[in-house]
């Protein structure tokens, strides 16, 4: 069974060749899709968008929320996934609460049994060993307890966000591991901790292998 994670740098719902992508690696025809708002304090209108975006298509939704739970056996619910969709916000508290209630476990048991993971912003970093975020303030900062599923270090929303770059170089000078930096709409998949390939829904959309000596462009396939 291939462990695969989609890590996307930003707006993930809002690409629908994207969402069609990552659900092109569910076994069933009809998969069954789980929404992790935690990042965002369960927002409701996070949740609105992951309904909406996702509407119309042959899927089985729901979501967990932790802030007002209603789910007992959480192991068992994201066990029952073929896809897990992570959304954004606060990193450093999402995984604190992820932590407190097991999910960190029950991703990593669905992790292994095929479960496709993915996810932007701190649905993108929470797979690595760090990463950067606004968790601690708004200038950004380095994050260094991520899951680590994979290996090194990820930054998300590489062009929206005009500090990431900086930042990111900064926080890989001062020890935080080397890893990859991805436009909003643009994905990278990891098939056993391996990445395979870079795609975007975008024809301008980058990513980049960051380390001390620089940035080094990555191939990016478009979708479509």
């Amino acid at each position: 069974m291939t462990r695969r994670i989609v890590a996307c740098g930003g707006r993930e719902l809002f690409f629908p060749q994207l969402i069609d992508y990552v659900l092109s690696f569910a076994a069933p025809k009809r998969p069954r899709v789980l929404f992790l708002p935690t990042a965002s304090g369960d927002g409701v209108g996070y949740l609105l968008t992951f309904y909406q975006q996702l509407a119309g298509r042959d899927l089985e939704l729901s979501h967990l929320a932790l802030f007002d739970r209603t789910v007992d056996d959480v192991d068992g619910l994201i066990r029952d996934q073929d896809v897990v969709i992570v959304g954004g916000g606060n990193t450093a508290n999402m995984l604190a609460i992820w932590r407190l209630h097991g999910v960190d476990r029950a991703l990593r048991a669905a992790y292994d049994a095929g479960t496709v993971l993915t996810g932007w912003s701190a649905g993108c970093i929470c797979w690595f060993e760090g990463g950067t975020t606004d968790s601690f303030t708004p200038e950004l900062g380095g994050l260094r307890d991520g899951l680590a599923f994979l290996k090194g270090s990820a930054t998300p929303h590489y062009d929206s966000e005009e500090r990431r770059p900086m930042v990111y170089a900064r926080e890989i000078a001062a020890g935080l591991p080397p890893g990859i930096a991805l436009d909003d709409g643009v994905a990278a998949r990891y098939d056993d901790e391996r990445l395979v390939e870079v795609v975007s829904e975008r024809a301008d959309g980058r990513a980049f292998r960051v380390d001390r000596e620089g940035e080094h462009p990555l191939d990016v396939r478009v979708l479509g």
